[in-house]
C-alpha cells in the first residue's frame, strides 16, 4: 500500500476507536480506557512480534520516549474527548503535526498547503458555542505529544525495521498508564463487556493504525506525514456525525474541504530531487526517509 494510504488508514482507525470509547467513559473513565487500550495492544503486539530482551541502550531509550509520549497523548486526548466534541478535540490535537509540517518546511508550496490546512482547522473548530477550557487544554497537550511522537517514531522506525520497536513502545506506555487506570476504575477494568469494547478500541486505535503509520514514517519525511494527518479533524468530524450524531455547520464543512485539499496538495506536489551521495547502503531506512521515496 502507498505510504499516504497507510497514513489515512491509521487516521480512520484512530477516529473510529475514539468514537467507540465514548461508550466506555461511563464504565471506566478516560484513564481506564487508555489503560485497557494500551495493555491489550501491548499483549497482541508482543505475541505477534516477540521483541525479546536484547536491545542496545539507544534503541531502548527511543522506544521508551515513544511509549511515554503515547501514554501522555492518550490520557490527555481522551480527557479532551470526554469534555469536547470529537471534531473539536481532534482539531486542537492537530496543532502538533501542523507545527511539524510548518517548521520542517523547505519549499514555498509546503507553506501554502500548511496554511490552507490551518485555515481549515480554524473553520472546522468554529462551532458557535463556547468550548470547555479544561478540554481545550488537554487537547492542546495531546497535540504537543502527538507532534513529539511523530519525530521520535521516525527515529524508532529507522532503528528497528519491523514491529518489534512498536511493541516495546506500546508496552512501556501501558505500564505508565496502568496506575492511572487502576486508580480511576479499579476492578471495573476486568468486566467482560468492558474488555470486549476495549479489545475493539485497541485494534482500531492502536494496533492497526500505529503499525500502518510506523511503516509510513519509514517512507515519508515528518513534514509530509504531519500534513497528511491534517485530515484527522475532518475524519473526526465525519465520524462524530455518523456515529455520535454531532452535526456540522456550513463553516465546518468548509473547513473539511480546506483540510482535504491541503492534504491532497501535499501528496501531489513534486518533491525536491535528492542529492547524490558517495556511499549508500541498499535498503537503508534513513536513505528512504531522507529522500521521501518508497522503500519498495
Amino acid at each position: 500500500m502507498p505510504a499516504p494510504g497507510l497514513v489515512m488508514g491509521g487516521v480512520v482507525g484512530l477516529q473510529c476507536g475514539a468514537a467507540l470509547t465514548t461508550r466506555m467513559y461511563p464504565l471506566v473513565g478516560p484513564a481506564g480506557v487508555v489503560t485497557l487500550r494500551l495493555c491489550i495492544a501491548a499483549v497482541v503486539l508482543i505475541t505477534v512480534w516477540r521483541p525479546g530482551m536484547r536491545w542496545d541502550r539507544a534503541t531502548l531509550r527511543v522506544a521508551a520516549a515513544a511509549g511515554t509520549l503515547l501514554a501522555v497523548h492518550h490520557l490527555s486526548y481522551y480527557e479532551a474527548v470526554d469534555r469536547l466534541p470529537l471534531g473539536a478535540a481532534t482539531t486542537m490535537e492537530f496543532l502538533g503535526p501542523f507545527a511539524i509540517a510548518l517548521f520542517a518546511s523547505r519549499r514555498a508550496t509546503d507553506l501554502l498547503w500548511a496554511c490552507l490546512a490551518a485555515a481549515g482547522v480554524v473553520l472546522l473548530s468554529h462551532s458557535g458555542v463556547s468550548l470547555n477550557a479544561t478540554g481545550l487544554a488537554f487537547a492542546t497537550l495531546a497535540g504537543c505529544c502527538w507532534g513529539g511522537y511523530i519525530l521520535v517514531a521516525k527515529r524508532l522506525a529507522e532503528r528497528v525495521p519491523d514491529g518489534r520497536g512498536l511493541a516495546l513502545a506500546v508496552s512501556w506506555g501501558a505500564l505508565l498508564s496502568l496506575p492511572y487506570g487502576i486508580a480511576q476504575a479499579g476492578t471495573r477494568l476486568l468486566a467482560p463487556g468492558t474488555l470486549v469494547l476495549a479489545a475493539a478500541v485497541a485494534i482500531l486505535s492502536s494496533i492497526l493504525p500505529y503499525t500502518a503509520q510506523l511503516e509510513a514514517l519509514r517512507r515519508l519525511p515528518p513534514r509530509t506525514f504531519g500534513i497528511l494527518t491534517s485530515l484527522e479533524p475532518a475524519v473526526g468530524a465525519l465520524i462524530g456525525l455518523l456515529f455520535i450524531g454531532q452535526h456540522l455547520t456550513t463553516a465546518q464543512w468548509a473547513g473539511v474541504l480546506a483540510v482535504a485539499l491541503a492534504s491532497i496538495g501535499a501528496t501531489r506536489t513534486p518533491g525536491r530531487a535528492p542529492r547524490p551521495t558517495t556511499t549508500r547502503t541498499p535498503g537503508n531506512a534513513q536513505d528512504h526517509l531522507r529522500t521521501g521515496t518508497s522503500s519498495e
